[in-house]
Formats: structure tokens, C-alpha cells, sequence
């Protein structure tokens, strides 16, 4: 092969695979919109920034984001934590600066914009006593990481224990949100705990994902309050493009990306955003 035709054929692999370079991946150009995935699933981790999950204190956390899209550049919004939850789902922190419960709102919502749009949701909380459950705690249940509850638009039917989560994932809604409890989501527990949960918990989804067009979401909602508040974020599964990514993204960005999979519009502070797209085939 002349020279001239290999760097031609090596122009065309760097624009359709990305290119690595010493360990760093540069991805491949942005995608022209975000796919319509068949499910996405998020699961929200508690209270560590994203240096504290490395491959030695969270090997599977880590291994999660080789396989996939990984943003270095993540951040929450603010401090604590159900400010967080309720900007993820309803592109605003709702003016609380607590973690006060409970909280009851009207206003738009992901959940009620999937319902709307003829799509589904469902929320699943580990440890949640029952389906349904409006309490504020209940063991290692609480409330504050239950976005989806605060909303009055969101019906109780698309609040579930873990326990619902379907094994059989085409049974999946559109888009689901879990919430591990207090330890499994390192709250009251270690990193390896969580690590360990999400492994046995998610990694078969993940790997299933991968090939049924559909979407792992793994953030946190806010970091350890020493770290500017950049958290660890993953996106694996169906047209996802392995590789490092710097652009910073928030909550809001999330769940812009999530509206833009199934034609929404963007709410509130989501609404100016542009959807990821860098990160999709």
C-alpha cells in the first residue's frame, strides 16, 4: 500500500473509532442527535467525587467506564443531596436547599413528560418497604434520593421497590431511575460496597444493553464537598463510543440527553442545553 493510500485509511479509522494517543482516547465527531434507545436505566451513587472511584477502591465502577463513555469533566449542582435528585429529574433544584421531606411539586418533570409523550417510567428504591411508599425513611430507605415521589404528575404506580425490577429487562419501562439504599449507594457504606452492589446489581443489564439498544446511566449526585463537586458519570450500552470525555456536563445535561433520546423538549434549566451527542455513533 503507497503511503498515501495508508494515511488515507488511517484518516478514515481515526474518524470513525477515535484515536488513542499515550492513553488518551479522542472520540470520534458527535453524532447528528441522540439515538431513540428501546430503555435507559440510571442509578444514582451518593457522595464521592470522581476521584475517589478508582480502580483500586472501585475496580468495577472502573472497568463500567472502559466499556463505555466516561466524562471527566461531570459536575453536580450544588450541595446536599436532594437538590441534586430533583435537578436530574426535573431540571430544577425546586428552590430547596435541604434535604428536608417530605416535598411536594407540580411542575414538570421527566417522568411526566414520558407518561405524556406516550412513553413510560418507573422509579425503584432498595429498601423501600412497600410500592408506592410516600414516607419520608424506613431503614436504609430515604426519601430525599426519591425524586419521582415529590410529584404530584408522576403516578404512584411508577413508584416501586427494587424488589419490582424486572430480570427480564425488555419488560423494562422507557426509562427507569434506581436508587440503591443508604449503604449500597456508599452513603452510610464504602466505595467497594457500592462497587460491589452495582456490579452484581447492574452489570448484566450493562452487558445486555450493549446489544438491545438500550442505555446504562451511573453518576452521582454530589461529591464529597472537596472536590469542586465533579462526580463520576458513565454512559455504556447500544451506540455508545468507548472513550474519554472532556466537555463538562451536569445533571441538567443528563437529563437534556434523555429528553433528546425520545424527541422532548428541554425543562427548565435543561432547556438552553445541548443534548451529549459526541458520545453516540
Amino acid at each position: 500500500m503507497s503511503v498515501r493510500r495508508f494515511m488515507g485509511a488511517l484518516a478514515a479509522t481515526v474518524l470513525a473509532t477515535g484515536l488513542t494517543v499515550a492513553g488518551v482516547t479522542t472520540p470520534a465527531s458527535a453524532a447528528s442527535s441522540v439515538p431513540r434507545f428501546d430503555h435507559v436505566v440510571l442509578v444514582m451513587f451518593e457522595n464521592h467525587a470522581n476521584t475517589q472511584i478508582t480502580s483500586s477502591s472501585a475496580p468495577y465502577f472502573t472497568s463500567l467506564a472502559s466499556q463505555g463513555a466516561k466524562f471527566t469533566q461531570s459536575f453536580a449542582i450544588t450541595h446536599p443531596s436532594e437538590p441534586n435528585y430533583l435537578a436530574l429529574f426535573s431540571g430544577s433544584t425546586q428552590g430547596l436547599t435541604s434535604d428536608a421531606c417530605p416535598r411536594n411539586f407540580s411542575g414538570t418533570n421527566l417522568g411526566a413528560q414520558l407518561i405524556g409523550a406516550g412513553f413510560s417510567f418507573k422509579g425503584y428504591s432498595e429498601s423501600m418497604p412497600s410500592n408506592g411508599y410516600t414516607g419520608c425513611t424506613s431503614g436504609e430507605y430515604a426519601r430525599k434520593h426519591n425524586s419521582w415521589v415529590d410529584f404530584s404528575n408522576v403516578p404512584a404506580a411508577s413508584n416501586l421497590t427494587y424488589a419490582s425490577f424486572p430480570s427480564t429487562f425488555t419488560n423494562l419501562p422507557t426509562v427507569a431511575f434506581v436508587t440503591p439504599n443508604l449503604c449500597d449507594d456508599m452513603h452510610d457504606c464504602s466505595v467497594a460496597t457500592g462497587d460491589t452492589w452495582l456490579r452484581t446489581h447492574l452489570d448484566p443489564y450493562a452487558q445486555w444493553a450493549k446489544t438491545h439498544n438500550s442505555l446504562l446511566i451511573v453518576t452521582f449526585d454530589e461529591d464529597d464537598s472537596a472536590s469542586g463537586n465533579n462526580i463520576y458519570t458513565s454512559f455504556v450500552g447500544a451506540q455508545v463510543k468507548i472513550g474519554s470525555y472532556s466537555e463538562r456536563v451536569t445533571h441538567y445535561t443528563v437529563l437534556r440527553t434523555i429528553e433528546a433520546s425520545y424527541g422532548l423538549a428541554g425543562i427548565n434549566n435543561a432547556a438552553s442545553l445541548s443534548p451529549i451527542l459526541d458520545a453516540f455513533v
